[in-house]
């Protein structure tokens, strides 16, 4: 088992939710934000919509509930692994992640973290934040990382709301560090780490954050205007 080294001094206050709307919100100091998938689950809601319409809601609702109980299980995992707690339970995707994270992952800045940003007025729950070694370049850099599992391979132009998910964290954790930088000039190393069932080996993306943020800003105004405009009637 690999032991991680933890950087000392960096915590955050723990959030509460409330459902708002059938929607996720964090009360911060400051008010109750959406979490922020609640704004980039829009960008798939036409073709989950269509999804359900052509598997029927029961058929539906039973693949989503395992697969997020899988979810749920994996990163549980993970977090005991990257706390240095002996995980002695087998799972293959877990295992592909473990790999990643064994051969990249430095050391662990923080862990299911919440944060929260006044200026982005959104919230959410980071996986994982620490020094990444980047797989081509090499460079060891501070960098968001976000656990996900998946049934089957999927093409980049899938996943590009867990790029602007990412996104939305380098702000927010910039925000909550005090970091004297606009939110639109973070510039922070993204990685999407993929489990993917039978296969041998996890899917790995590096990006940047400041690629994906203002396509964020996008649908975060689009779920206010929404919202607003049902608040009103």
């Amino acid at each position: 088992m690999q032991t991680f080294e933890h950087k000392d001094g960096v915590s955050f206050k723990e959030l509460k939710t409330k459902n708002i709307n059938g929607k996720r919100h964090y009360i911060t100091p400051n008010g109750n934000y959406p979490s922020v998938t609640s704004i980039t689950s829009q960008i798939s809601a036409e073709a989950i919509a269509a999804w359900r319409a052509r598997v029927g809601n029961e058929e539906a609702q039973r693949i989503i509930t395992k697969s997020s109980t899988r979810g749920t299980k994996v990163h549980k995992l993970c977090e005991d692994y990257v706390n240095n707690i002996q995980v002695n339970e087998s799972d293959d995707v877990f295992e592909q992640i473990k790999a990643k994270l064994d051969k990249h992952l430095k050391k662990v800045w923080a862990i299911e973290a919440p944060l929260y940003s006044d200026g982005l007025r959104v919230a959410g729950r980071v996986d994982l934040i620490g020094i990444w070694e980047h797989s081509k370049t090499k460079e060891q850099s501070l960098s968001i990382i976000d656990f996900k599992t998946a049934a089957k391979s999927k093409k980049e132009e899938w996943i590009q709301g867990y790029f602007m998910q990412e996104s939305a964290y380098a702000a927010m954790f910039a925000e909550r560090m005090g970091w004297d930088k606009p939110l639109d000039q973070i510039d922070m190393n993204i990685v999407t780490i993929i489990g993917v069932d039978r296969k041998d080996e996890a899917e790995l993306y590096e990006r940047r954050s400041i690629d994906y943020f203002p396509e964020f800003i996008k649908w975060r105004d689009r779920y206010e205007k929404a919202n607003a405009s049902k608040a009103s009637h």
